[in-house]
């Protein structure tokens, strides 16, 4: 191998060593999206149960 291949294929390493940390990443950044998605959807039912029993409690004090 010349010196002009050697350089050629150390210029296509350094390429997909960066392709790859880039997709790595963007790996990272995704499950930290789905991770908050997952904590957020946790407290859905927290948040309709509370609005549930403050609703009942408003007609119960409105009728009785």
């Amino acid at each position: 191998m010349d010196a002009q291949t050697a350089r050629r294929v150390d210029v296509e390493i350094a390429k997909l060593i960066a392709e790859s940390s880039k997709l790595n990443a963007e790996s990272h950044k995704l499950l930290a999206e789905a991770s908050k998605f997952r904590r957020e959807g946790a407290w859905y039912p927290v948040v309709l149960m509370t609005t549930a029993v403050g609703a009942t409690a408003a007609v119960v004090k409105l009728f009785f």
